[in-house]
């Protein structure tokens, strides 16, 4: 059989056999490392895997240790676990249950108001549906409510800290997106790509949230206007609308602060999000203590959970990494180029096709496992293609946010069963998810349709109103209208240049990290991310009249003040 072929297949049978694995219930980060390595025991003894490869994964797992952006994760972490403590949902669920109480939906209403502020400012699922599921649904079903709908509205209200930033599974996107947008684009040969940054997706992620909270409401008003039975108005007594007003502002104002200081600070530029995080988290300490829920013991608490979060999310990134560095070395991401690129519809169809596998497992897998697989594995060769990569996290954010909500492990569904009384069953609880998976579908397809939700704010705030031109406007591939042709067209695309030498290292036939051509500056070692030429290499030696040069403290391998740049290697 063909290497390459042998090669990936390999790979498509280790990404099975990892999904196998996980859902007969081994742990996920060891099952990512684990059949990656055994896989990679078999690829080398068929000759198809090169274990240099695995020289690069102590700097893979060093350089995730050291990434400053990952920093806001436990912070955001911190932040929202200190303000579940400090009890500020009890009191948003409480007056906003008052206000909006005596009408028809008004509870429901109140619940995705107070989730989506929660979710600005907290950004943890399970525990805003836990923390619902036991103030607001008792007072549901005390209600009326048809428990469906009660537990419908409880569990998406929840899942709205997937997508309003600050969201820790944005944070990630972020880093994953702004590598793959750099691999992309020196693929086709530009070297400055347009960045794409933590506060991009925060940014672009705003409008798209909002239109998912008013998904929602909308949905409540329908079920108030066609079922009024299935949520009645709550007669709440005239001694408790005294004074309702300043009640309503002594719960909404604090969380609004802390959100203001946030997500203010990020999207002025002001500050970057790790240094937010840590305002954010000092600014939740400060409130618990002015609501006299600080103590030693709440701190540690708090501490310890949060340890335990990080360090779950931070394992199952490691053992990640060691499977798409053996994914990549079996010729997996060449494979999955090609079938994308030779999808029917061109973009269109790739888009479509990653979506939908990303939605189906979302049914199997948890929001951050689907994320470290699947993005580093597709979105270089999407941004490829032509697709705006602010926009693609932002899809993608939605997208994953349905993997709270489907049955049958959806974990924001676990975490309402756990807490809800028996009055509520199981099935009741699925069959109330349902229409708002429905509902993020729509909030979906209306992205597609605007892509302006995602990509106009990031352009206002940091590019002074002006639309950043990706893949998708610029002329990278020689032929004089752009990457944006493949973007008009229903055509399959086909990479401008060898697929090789875009997603393989060190490959024979084809080119270096950055895409050079047959004959450029590449060489055979896998772990010379740089190309950089072995010690001892002549000048002009490396193949093709390209310059290269002995000096190691000449990083960017420029000619000497005597030198013309060395035939091709010369800079225009």
């Amino acid at each position: 059989m063909d290497p390459v072929v042998l090669g990936e297949t390999l790979a498509v049978l280790m990404f099975l056999g990892t999904i196998g694995m996980v859902l007969v219930g081994f742990p996920v980060a060891f099952t990512l490392a684990g059949t990656a390595i055994i896989f990679a025991a078999i690829g080398s003894g068929l000759g198809v895997f090169d274990f240099s490869y695995f020289h690069a994964l102590p700097n893979r797992v060093f350089g995730i240790m050291i990434n400053e952006v990952l920093v806001a994760v436990p912070l955001f972490i911190f932040m929202g676990m200190m303000l579940e403590r400090s009890r500020i949902a009890e009191s948003l669920l409480t007056t906003m249950g008052e206000l909006f109480g005596p009408l028809r939906g008004g509870l429901g209403i109140s619940v995705i108001l107070v989730g989506t502020l929660l979710a600005a400012s907290t950004g943890i699922v399970g525990a805003t549906v836990v923390t619902m599921g036991l103030l607001s649904l008792p007072a549901m079903m005390r209600a009326g409510y048809d428990p469906k709908l009660a537990a419908g509205v409880i569990c998406a209200s929840g899942t709205l800290g997937q997508i309003i930033p600050p969201s820790t599974v944005l944070i990630f996107m972020g880093d994953m997106l702004q590598a793959s947008n750099q691999a992309a684009h020196n693929s086709v040969g530009d070297l400055t790509p347009e960045p794409v940054s933590i506060g991009d997706l925060f940014a672009g992620a705003v409008f798209p949230g909002l239109v998912l909270v008013g998904l929602y409401i909308l949905w409540v008003v329908y079920k108030a206007i066609t079922e009024p039975s299935s949520c009645p108005p709550v007669d709440a007594p005239k001694d408790d609308q005294r004074h309702l007003a300043w009640r309503v502002l002594v719960a909404l104002l604090p969380p609004l602060i802390l959100i203001v200081l946030v997500l203010g600070s990020i999207l002025s530029g002001t500050a970057s999000a790790t240094e937010s995080a840590s305002v954010g988290a000092i600014g939740a300490m400060i409130l618990a203590a002015l609501r006299r829920q600080f103590t030693l013991r709440i701190l540690l608490d708090v501490m310890r959970s949060t340890m335990t979060i990080t360090s779950m999310v931070f394992i199952i990134l490691a053992g990640a990494s060691v499977f798409s560095l053996v994914f990549r070395g079996l010729g997996g991401e060449h494979l999955v180029a090609e079938v994308l690129a030779d999808l029917p519809g061109g973009m269109i169809g790739a888009v479509i096709a990653v979506m939908a596998v990303m939605f189906v497992l979302g049914f199997f897998l948890d929001t951050f496992e689907i994320i470290f697989v699947v993005v580093p594995i597709t979105a270089a060769a999407l941004i490829v293609l032509g697709v705006n990569p602010i926009w693609l996290g932002v899809m993608i954010g939605m997208n994953l946010q349905t993997s709270f909500l489907t049955p049958p492990f959806g974990f924001a569904l676990f975490y309402l069963r756990g807490v809800a009384s028996k009055t509520v069953s199981t099935i009741q609880i699925y069959r109330g998810a349902v229409p708002f998976v429905g509902l993020q579908i729509v909030g979906m397809v209306i992205l597609w349709f605007l892509p302006g939700l995602a990509t106009w704010l990031p352009d206002q705030i940091y590019n002074n109103g002006v639309p950043r031109t990706y893949l998708a406007d610029r002329d990278t591939s020689g032929t004089g209208d752009g990457a944006g042709q493949y973007e008009r067209s229903d055509e399959p695309f086909e990479l401008p240049i060898d697929n090789n030498s875009v997603f393989e290292l060190g490959d024979e036939g084809g080119g270096g990290m950055f895409g050079e051509p047959d004959g450029g500056n590449a060489f055979d070692d896998p772990t010379n991310m740089f190309n950089d030429a072995p010690a001892g290499e002549a000048d002009g030696e490396s193949g093709g009249g390209g310059s290269a040069f002995d000096d190691p403290t000449n990083m960017f391998n420029d000619p000497p003040a005597d030198s013309d740049g060395g035939g091709d290697g010369q800079q225009q």
